[in-house]
């Protein structure tokens, strides 16, 4: 672990000429969900020769994020409890502002970014802290660190306020002004009356009694707090010859299985298929009864009728679980069996998007099985390589902070832009040496 020190902390607010939202935001039953545990956490890391000096970075990255505040209004604005409706609401004043923190540090950006095992601690370091146990509370804050031979960027967002296409929808606006240039993405809509329309306040006031019953007070789930400081992480990257032998492997197995997949296995389904029968393997063994379990999560923006846009900014997902018997994904044909199951889900999503919105009780169902249970979150589609260039180059590297769950694997898309980048954390050191000897195997 390495020191950081804070040397500055201030405030971005939102334009004069931007327009705030009129009345609060009410969070949708899907954001109200996340209250719990509400911390989507990120840093980027970028080497960086010869840079500019650290206050002329920070410099640029406080003007251009004051000028994206302009599109994104909300992000500076509060999370509040309405006493009197029961809702839990954003809401916006010309006087909110975005916390930024500028800090320093000796750890070096090459090894921080290379290591395949993470500097968790350090990595805790790199980005903002809010206190979201209790409401009023802000939705984001930044940290800027200069690191040597570099420097990090670290976001810290409410997951009721934004999910993971939400937030590379903003930083991406960001590193654009921070580069000069016009914003690459749509206009982001806040609007949540086309959820309503699926999912009325009411239900959202159900999510609240339930889930967060002593409002304004909000206690994060306690087992997610005990377990995450002990987590090992480590990040694989699978590139695209290795996804390409995964899809056709998959796809051969299937028709050796006489259960033919039905269709050609995605980048998705190959990887989290093999992370799936990886994880399974490391946590059981052949003669073990039972069943094992995938959890994902799928946005389901477009999968609404109507839909709601891509452009919409807040978090829209829901959860699926798979499951396979224990001895399926030890046998011989376990990726192609994995991915069926995982195939099986996804049009399981597209029947019916609503389906699992309901995550929390869909993990109360299985806390007994929690122990064989992997969870996915993010996706191939998250280009963070690709719009985190804030003028200095791409990052070397991208990380999520907060993973709560002893299986959780997270995606996004690698540097290169065809592999696949994968974060997973585990509780035992046994089990992730298993989880990397088996990943090994698996890609030959």
């Amino acid at each position: 672990m390495s020191a950081v020190s804070i040397v500055d902390v201030s405030y971005v607010a939102v334009p004069a000429t931007a327009a705030l939202p009129p009345e609060p935001i009410k969070l949708t039953a899907m954001e109200a969900l996340w209250l719990p545990f509400p911390v989507l956490q990120h840093v980027l890391f970028y080497e960086v020769a010869g840079s500019p000096p650290f206050d002329s970075v920070v410099r640029s990255l406080r003007s251009s994020l004051g000028a994206t505040l302009a599109s994104f209004a909300p992000l500076a604005g509060k999370l509040v409890y309405l006493e009197g409706t029961g809702d839990v609401a954003i809401a916006c004043s010309a006087s909110d502002a975005v916390k930024f923190v500028a800090a320093e540090s000796d750890a070096d950006v090459r090894r921080l970014a290379g290591d395949e095992l993470h500097d968790l601690a350090t990595f805790q370091k790199l980005v903002p802290e809010l206190d979201m146990g209790k409401l009023p509370t802000s939705v984001l804050a930044v940290q800027a660190t200069r690191l040597e031979g570099g420097l990090a960027v670290g976001v810290t967002v409410h997951h009721g306020v934004a999910d993971g296409k939400s937030l590379w929808m903003f930083l991406e606006a960001w590193a654009a002004a921070c580069r000069g240039e016009a914003t690459p993405v749509a206009t982001p809509c806040f609007d949540r009356s086309a959820i309503k329309l699926h999912l009325g306040e009411e239900i959202a006031r159900t999510v609240l009694r339930k889930y967060a019953p002593k409002l304004p007070q909000v206690a994060e789930l306690e087992i997610f707090v005990e377990q995450r400081n002990r987590f090992t992480r480590r990040t694989f990257t699978v590139d695209a010859q290795q996804i390409e032998r995964l899809k056709q492997r998959i796809a051969r197995d299937g028709e050796a299985r006489g259960a033919p997949l039905r269709r050609p296995p995605s980048t998705f389904v190959a990887v989290v298929a093999t992370a799936w029968t990886c994880f399974a393997r490391c946590k059981t063994t052949a003669a073990d009864d039972g069943e094992v379990f995938l959890l994902f999560i799928a946005d389901v923006r477009e999968r609404l009728d109507p839909p709601v846009g891509a452009g919409y900014f807040g978090s829209c997902l829901t959860v699926r679980v798979a499951r396979l018997p224990v001895r399926d994904i030890h046998g011989d044909g376990a990726l192609a069996a994995a991915a069926s199951a995982i195939q099986e889900e996804i049009a399981k999503v597209a029947e019916d998007p609503l389906a699992g919105w309901d995550f929390l009780r869909l993990m109360e169902t299985l806390v007994p099985v929690m122990e064989r249970a992997m969870n996915v979150s993010g996706s191939p589609a998250f280009r963070p390589y690709d719009v985190g260039d804030f003028g200095w180059g791409k990052p070397r590297r991208t990380e999520p902070i907060r993973m709560n769950h002893d299986g959780q694997v997270a995606l996004v898309r690698a540097k290169d832009g065809r592999a696949v980048q994968v974060s997973v954390s585990l509780l035992r050191s046994a089990h992730m040496q298993g989880f990397k000897s088996q990943l090994l195997e698996l890609l030959g």
